[in-house]
């Protein structure tokens, strides 16, 4: 009633409409300004309940502010004016002249348009009124007295010292708010009421079933609820909204209050089944399988097909039964992908394709598609052939006998699957496959799917412009969101609910510039819109086009740019962090502490980390939890603290699941960690065991990037076991890999290790190690980091000093310069093993040149650093930062 009292002011009946603006708007810009509030306000799902009176007053006064609270005032004495049934009844009389049109009335814009958003309010207030028995309305009498006391000790509009010197405006209803408290005694007392916060008149109604076709003809409850809910509509987006904050920080919302919310709204609304949906979420964040699971299949049971996932009919009754069964298969498997059983997941997506294609629902069926594509890639199988397992096969070969390996399958699976998306325009789909694609072409060599025909010319290698053409297209979900019919109802009320909550911001910003003259003020109007803008765009689309950007920075860690890297991970942190997820939003924030820590060392990389465990709290599964890790094995190891770094890595092995095929990367990356603490600790033998165990795993599980790097460690293990012959093997092995998936920095970092292999081999080698050296310095000091351009200049180094040609007397800055160079950046790494090469070959050079005072300071120098880490000391402080 409130909300109606408010349109009939900002919509007065066509008779009265003598000026434009309506009395008592000053301007066109004020009178919208009302109207943009009450359209927040029935789009709003910032909670399931209305708002109390209290909190209404105080969003009206940040919209009133230019006639000294009138609206406000106005509104308070209207409701206490309602003291009988005929008071109620003359005042929804009246709201039907906002809707009328004038006798002889031939302009439509005179009267407020009856399906426009404010005009169907309107008609399910009056509808529900008309539907009341008389011992309705006297229960929504008490309930208004009820209503209007809970402002009443709080808010006091008479003290307003902010507007002065403004024109005062009278008016004839005004009345003191005192004077009224004994008419709302006499009608408390008559009534025994119980009355909640959030209360209003709207509790006290019901609307038929059909209205109009109107989705919201339930916008008020029974007359039996306690409490007064907001519209179906709100519910719902009140309920999506909640999705949306479980998804972005699911830290932030403890288990048990949410679930005791949801349970209260459910005890409220017990039609809306979706609560069952966001228990289930709300257990999947908390990693409870078994509560997720019950309450998933709760929500499929009790909605009994009435809310399909991607109804596309205009008759959506039955096509939301049609579409349960497979939507409910989609969202089982999701389930057993997220808890890590695969072959669960595999299970549940193949009946639902079965289930999909009888039924003819592509819409499901392309992204079920997506869904096993987004699982082939992310979950670790190892058999080759027969993925599905069912004899409803999703592609195992190409109708020739021939087999499919798993990443053609993969391959097979996401053109399916942007193909249907693209007919059926569902442009996030199609965002989302584009992404897949790009991560597809950048692990995998795309090989022909038949063993026979002419594949002479075939390049067995990556395509990084395919890469970029797919990134490209899935970014175009900015543009072509409304196409897509799972986003045209993009207005889900958080652009109301962003728009009501900067009204306190935009209120503060009135006051101040209130004392300005009014000549000077062109268009508040403006003003106010600025500081309520929240993005239209849906926060689906923000995230797809973010994972976009995203992927373009690991797309450029695998190629080698570092300032590429950087400045796609700042445009995502920057331009899209409001929409993130918290998962994504820390990868980007790891993104930028490793490039740090590479290029500015541990100290600012760690200042940078504390900031990022402060913003995002740490678990033991969490991007920042391991980056840590990481930081910390990486400092351990350079500073000789094999215990410490042992340890860590041992830790890394715990934190990987037991389930095989699950945690592939993190079980990679242990063996990784504890292979290099092998080394360090010269145990080479085990070091190399370990990394060809690892080498085995990163071929069964087709992980090609990562065997590049497995490879680069197998030749630096034999390197440093002297039996550089056969480390040239593998370091060859690895520069194939890395030019088949266009790896430059590691293939840089490969030849260089080439080139110490060669000059292992003896000084007659030196030219040609020192070729390969100037091959890889151009990409090394481009983009490589402090450590691998600090072992470029020792290499560089070294390859003079070996050269029987060269003469130090002759150029001795040919090896110093480099020299001095890597002493620096190691200084920052604290890497006390290169440190120490560097200054005994620079104590060696000196030598040649008979400088013995720099000669003895660089032996010193030499000493420290092997002391270091002979005997390492404080080994503790390796574990603080």
């Amino acid at each position: 009633m409130a909300v109606c009292h408010l349109v009939q002011v900002f919509a007065p009946p066509a008779q009265q409409q003598h000026q434009a603006p309506p009395f008592p708007f000053d301007s066109v810009a004020h009178h919208n300004r009302l109207g943009l509030f009450l359209f927040a306000l029935t789009r709003s799902c910032e909670d399931f309940l209305e708002p109390p009176l209290e909190e209404l007053l105080r969003q009206l006064k940040a919209v009133d502010d230019l006639v000294n609270g009138w609206l406000c005032e106005q509104l308070t004495t209207t409701l206490a004016g309602l003291n009988s049934p005929d008071d109620l009844f003359n005042f929804f009389d009246k709201l039907r002249g906002v809707l009328t049109s004038p006798d002889g009335g031939s302009v439509e814009d005179e009267f407020l348009d009856p399906n426009s958003q404010l005009g169907v309010f309107l008609r399910c207030c009056i509808l529900a009124f008309n539907s009341m028995t008389f011992e309705g309305v006297c229960h929504l009498l008490a309930n208004l007295v009820a209503y209007c006391n809970s402002a009443e000790a709080s808010y006091d509009l008479a003290e307003d010292e902010d507007f002065n010197g403004e024109i005062e405006m009278g008016d004839p209803m005004d009345a003191d708010i005192g004077v009224r408290s004994g008419v709302f005694d006499r009608y408390t007392q008559g009534y025994a009421t119980e009355s909640h916060m959030g209360e209003s008149s709207s509790s006290l109604v019901h609307a038929p079933i059909s209205l109009h076709n109107f989705d919201e003809a339930d916008i008020f409850k029974a007359e039996d609820n306690p409490t007064c809910l907001r519209s179906r509509w709100q519910l719902e987006a009140f309920l999506n909204q909640q999705a949306d904050v479980l998804e972005k920080d699911p830290s932030s919302v403890p288990l048990n209050s949410f679930n005791n919310t949801m349970a209260q709204l459910q005890t409220l609304a017990p039609e809306l089944h979706r609560v069952q949906f966001l228990q289930y979420l709300n257990a999947l964040c908390h990693d409870d399988y078994v509560a997720s699971l019950d309450h998933l299949h709760r929500y499929f049971d009790y909605s009994a097909g009435m809310q399909g996932l991607f109804s596309r009919s205009s008759s959506p009754h039955q096509d939301n039964i049609v579409g349960k069964y497979e939507s409910a298969l989609l969202c089982l498997g999701n389930l057993h992908c997220y808890f890590g059983h695969p072959k669960k997941a595999l299970e549940a997506f193949t009946e639902a394709v079965r289930v999909s294609q009888m039924n003819n629902d592509d819409s499901c069926l392309a992204y079920i598609l997506g869904a096993i594509s987004n699982l082939l890639s992310k979950i670790g199988i190892s058999s080759t052939v027969g993925l599905i397992g069912s004899r409803y096969s999703l592609g195992n070969n190409i109708g020739l006998g021939t087999p499919l390996s798993i990443q053609q399958q993969l391959l097979v699976l996401l053109k399916r699957s942007l193909k249907r998306a693209d007919m059926l325009k569902l442009t996030s789909l199609l965002s989302f496959d584009h992404i897949s694609l790009a991560k597809f072409d950048l692990k995998h060599v795309q090989r022909p799917l038949v063993s026979f025909g002419p594949n002479g010319s075939t390049k067995l290698r990556t395509c990084p412009a395919d890469v970029c053409k797919n990134l490209r297209l899935s970014s175009h979900v900015l543009s072509d969101f409304g196409a897509d019919g799972l986003s045209i109802s993009s207005d889900n009320g958080s652009f109301s609910t962003s728009w009501l909550k900067n009204l306190s911001d935009a209120s503060s910003s009135w006051c101040s510039s209130s004392t300005k003259p009014r000549k000077f003020i062109t268009n508040d109007f403006d003003n106010f819109h600025f500081h309520a803008q929240p993005s239209p765009i849906p926060t689906s689309v923000l995230q797809l086009a973010g994972s976009a950007y995203l992927m373009r920075a690991t797309a450029w860690e695998h190629y080698g740019s570092a300032p590429m890297v950087r400045m796609n991970t700042l445009v995502y942190a920057t331009c899209f962090a409001d929409a993130a997820s918290s998962s994504e939003l820390s990868l980007a924030y790891v993104k930028l502490i490793e490039q740090l820590a590479v290029f500015k060392g541990y100290s600012a990389a760690f200042c940078a980390l504390k900031l990022a465990e402060e913003k995002f709290p740490s678990s033991t599964n969490s991007q920042i939890h391991l980056l840590k890790m990481q930081l910390l094995h990486e400092r351990a190891l350079h500073r000789g603290h094999l215990r410490i770094a042992q340890q860590i890595g041992d830790e890394f092995g715990v934190l990987s699941s037991s389930v095989s095929g699950v945690d592939i990367e993190l079980k990679t990356e242990a063996s990784l960690r504890r292979a290099r603490t092998l080394l360090a600790a010269k145990q080479f033998s085990q070091a190399a065991a370990v990394a060809n165990s690892l080498f085995t795993t990163c071929y069964k599980y087709n992980m090609q990037v990562e065997n590049a790097s497995v490879l680069l460690l197998l030749a630096e293990i034999h390197r440093k076991s002297d039996n550089a012959v056969l480390g040239l093997t593998y370091a060859l092995a690895s520069q194939s890999f890395c030019k088949s998936f266009n790896l430059d920095l590691l293939e840089a970092s490969a030849t260089l290790t080439l080139a110490e292999l060669w000059l292992a081999l003896g000084s007659n080698h030196a030219k040609r190690a020192l070729s390969l050296v100037y091959q890889s310095l151009p990409m090394i000091l481009g983009h490589g980091g402090l450590e691998l351009r600090a072992r470029s200049q020792i290499v560089l180094a070294k390859c003079h000093l070996t050269d029987p040609e060269f003469s130090v007397s002759e150029d001795p800055c040919a090896v110093l310069d480099p020299l001095n160079q890597a002493a620096e950046d190691l200084q920052v790494l604290e890497y006390h093993e290169m440190a120490a090469e560097v200054y005994y070959l620079k104590a060696m050079t000196y030598n040649h040149l008979g400088k013995e005072y720099e000669r003895e300071e660089a032996a010193a120098r030499f000493k420290e650093h092997v002391t270091a880490l002979e005997n390492p000391r404080d080994e503790e402080d390796s574990l603080v930062y």
